[in-house]
C-alpha cells in the first residue's frame, strides 16, 4: 500500500475514533479535530520516507491510546462527575484471586 494511502488512513481513522470518545461534547471534539489537521498540516511537505513512517505510527499509537484508555467524565454537581464510558471499554469483572488456579 503506498505511504498517501497510510498516511489517509491513519487521518480517517483519527477523526472516527476522535467522533467517538468525544461524543456528544462539542468542546473536545472541536479541539480534536482541529489537532489532528493541524498536525496533519504541519508535517504535509515531509520529504523523508523514515520520518513519514514513523509519523504513521506515532497516529496508530495515538488512536489505540485513545480508543482503549480515554473516557468521559462530566461534571454534574461541584463534588460529582458523571462517568460515560463507552461498550467497547467494559470488560467482565473477575474476581481477585491471591492462589493461582489449579490446572486438571
Amino acid at each position: 500500500m503506498g505511504t498517501r494511502l497510510k498516511v489517509l488512513r491513519v487521518f480517517k481513522t483519527l477523526h472516527r475514533t476522535g467522533r467517538e470518545v468525544f461524543k456528544d461534547d462539542e468542546r473536545a471534539l472541536t479541539a480534536a479535530r482541529l489537532k489532528i489537521n493541524e498536525e496533519f498540516r504541519k508535517n504535509k511537505e515531509e520529504p523523508s520516507e523514515e520520518n513519514i513512517q514513523k509519523m504513521i505510527k506515532m497516529g496508530s499509537d495515538v488512536e489505540t491510546v485513545l480508543r482503549q484508555a480515554v473516557l468521559q467524565v462530566e461534571h454534574v454537581g461541584e463534588r460529582q462527575l458523571l462517568l460515560r464510558p463507552r461498550e467497547s471499554l467494559l470488560l467482565e469483572n473477575v474476581p481477585y484471586c491471591d492462589e493461582p488456579r489449579k490446572k486438571s
